[in-house]
């Protein structure tokens, strides 16, 4: 290797305190009582264990144990010292974040402990293969994100990915809808297959013909070890890629156990995939209840509304003294005066209380429309001070450390003059009608689609041309993706919550049993309900055009019915996946493997 050796460390050896054993004479002739666990206590031993593994600490001190137990062995001058060596001086750097870097090495970590040591330690105890691997993937990872700084990620995530879901959508319902009762093809699949074909999925699989499922998945595995030896001819430094060995004991990595077992065999089911949806939707629905159940204990802290608190609002119910009657009649006349007395204050104080809460109420709305006048000016204010998008090429700044300053910037030309300099608005990309597909929107409430085309024609070709490229909206827009979204900052966490998800306890989660397909449409309807809970009441009874729940939930679940068949699916991740692989190295498009590897090579 010949970049960023990682400098190898030496921790003490230390072996654990023994403890004294008891013994009959010790303790009196009986073992003293433990205290037991109970369960809750137990299930919140096990919420803090899982929670210290996802901690830095425990990130860190698992890194060192997995990839640089060797140094300790060797001893590199760690002896004598009190706090061990961070992990970005023992290893390579993967990018310009040290926080990035650290999960991305746990998630390696994980890998490489249970794929590479289960055989790799039981032939050499040496760690020189697990070295290189590391070397090999940090060359990787640092060259894609040079190159994935001149990437336009907007137009990737709004406008190319969900223009291949809406074809996804459109080729799903045609392959659905049949034009007479007796078709000669019934067969979805084939339909599907024959408006959107891949040569990984050809020949369609049949359940009928087992040669035609063992030919499809032959052509799968060609297609990913193609798609992996192709970046690898580009990202690699020509040393490792002369080794061969190296070369392809990585390429079976990425491509059987990433793609094929990750991608192809789990993420393209549907059950997982409406799941996934279901944990989202459960994870917002817990935030909006928690907001909610936050307000609520503030209002039933403060009873007293803000008018009667300061005394501009008198109460309107006043207790009477008691008065002791002295004859019958003289109680019911009393009664009565006092029933008058009483309905003649509360409205002779109705009026003016009324009248005060009508005033405060609009001084409230004044508040509030100066209170949007004010973000309105300011974000005309700052939309003249944003750079425009036509000529920004970097999408996404990226968080770089003192450390990591020596780094090398340079970039191939193709990435850089593979953009365009002009950009689609964003209130053209291909999301806004990728949704209103998804929603069938032009069929349930055709007088909403045709308003939003309106608008959005005002927009891009009205006055002020507001939402063009470079416009005001399209300018406030875009700094609102890139710093909410897009910011730097959130890969740390959403890497900390994958590994946690994909890797509990820094282990393979155990394998899920494929449910039966009466499960698979309990995970669908279950599905449906909990989107369904996440939109009001009133809009749902609008949009599908009931009020029974459970028309609803048909009607939803007809919506998710696109994601059902893992073969369509499959359709789809590739083209997402192909997608990603040419705009972050453009020379595949352009060039085959072969071509890529003599050109390197000789």
């Amino acid at each position: 290797m010949t970049q960023n050796t990682p400098r190898e460390s030496n921790f003490p050896q230390t072996q654990p305190p023994t403890l004294p054993k008891l013994t009959s004479s010790a303790t009196g002739g009986k073992l003293p009582d433990l205290p037991r666990g109970t369960n809750a206590t137990r299930q919140s031993e096990t919420q803090k264990s899982a929670a210290d593994t996802t901690s830095d600490r425990a990130t860190a001190a698992f890194i060192r144990r997995t990839l640089c137990g060797h140094n300790v062995l060797l001893g590199n001058g760690e002896k004598g010292r009190n706090t061990p060596r961070p992990i970005d001086e023992l290893l390579p750097p993967l990018t310009s974040s040290n926080d990035v870097d650290l999960h991305l090495y746990a998630i390696i970590a994980v890998i490489i402990k249970e794929f590479v040591y289960t055989w790799y330690s039981k032939i050499t105890p040496d760690h020189v293969f697990v070295n290189e691997v590391i070397q090999v993937i940090a060359h990787c990872t640092r060259a894609l994100e040079q190159r994935l700084r001149k990437v336009d990620l907007e137009a990737l995530l709004l406008d190319e990915i969900p223009e291949l879901f809406e074809a996804h959508l459109n080729a799903y319902r045609i392959s659905q809808h049949r034009l007479n009762r007796n078709p000669l093809v019934s067969d979805p699949r084939c339909i599907y297959h024959t408006l959107h074909p891949h040569p990984a999925l050809s020949p369609v699989p049949v359940e009928s013909d087992p040669a035609s499922i063992l030919e499809q998945k032959q052509n799968e595995a060609a297609w990913r070890q193609l798609l992996v030896q192709g970046v690898l001819a580009v990202l690699l430094p020509t040393e490792d890629l002369e080794n061969g060995c190296l070369r392809v004991l990585v390429a079976e990595i990425f491509a059987e156990m990433i793609l094929g077992n990750g991608i192809s065999d789990k993420a393209c089911e549907g059950w997982l995939l409406w799941d996934g949806i279901t944990s989202i939707a459960e994870v917002l629905q817990a935030g909006s209840e928690k907001d909610k159940s936050s307000s609520n204990e503030k209002g039933a802290e403060q009873p007293m509304n803000r008018l009667e608190r300061y005394g501009l609002l008198s109460s309107s119910v006043e207790t009477a003294e008691p008065v002791e009657p002295s004859s019958p009649s003289w109680t019911k006349s009393h009664e009565g005066q006092s029933r008058q007395s009483r309905q003649s204050r509360q409205s002779r104080q109705s009026m003016p209380a009324s009248a005060t809460s009508l005033f405060w109420l609009t001084v409230q709305y004044a508040f509030l429309a100066c209170n949007a006048m004010r973000a309105v000016i300011i974000a005309l204010a700052t939309s003249s001070s944003l750079p425009p998008r036509s000529v920004t090429g970097v999408s996404v700044p990226s968080p770089v450390d003192p450390q990591r300053q020596s780094l090398p910037q340079t970039v191939d030309s193709a990435v850089s003059s593979s953009h365009p300099a002009s950009k689609r608005p964003i209130v053209s990309m291909n999301l806004w009608s990728c949704t209103s597909r998804l929603l069938e929107l032009d069929v349930r409430m055709p007088w909403l689609s045709g308003f939003v085309s309106l608008l959005h024609w005002g927009a891009v070709a009205g006055p002020g041309r507001v939402g063009d490229t470079d416009g005001v909206l399209d300018k406030l827009i875009s700094h609102t993706i890139r710093t909410r979204i897009l910011n730097p900052s959130n890969l740390p966490p959403l890497l900390r919550t994958l590994r946690a998800t994909l890797f509990p306890n820094n282990m393979l989660a155990p394998p899920r049993t494929p449910p039966t397909p009466l499960e698979a449409q309990a995970i669908k309807r279950r599905c449906a309900a909990t989107l369904l809970e996440c939109v009001p009441e009133g809009v749902a009874a609008r949009f599908f055009a009931t009020r029974d729940r459970a028309e609803m939930r048909v009607l939803m679940e007809s919506i998710l019915d696109c994601l059902g068949d893992a073969y369509l699916n499959k359709h789809l991740m590739f083209a997402i996946l192909e997608l990603v692989v040419v705009r972050l190295v453009p020379e595949v498009a352009e060039k085959g493997v072969v071509e890529l590897m003599e050109e390197r090579l000789g």
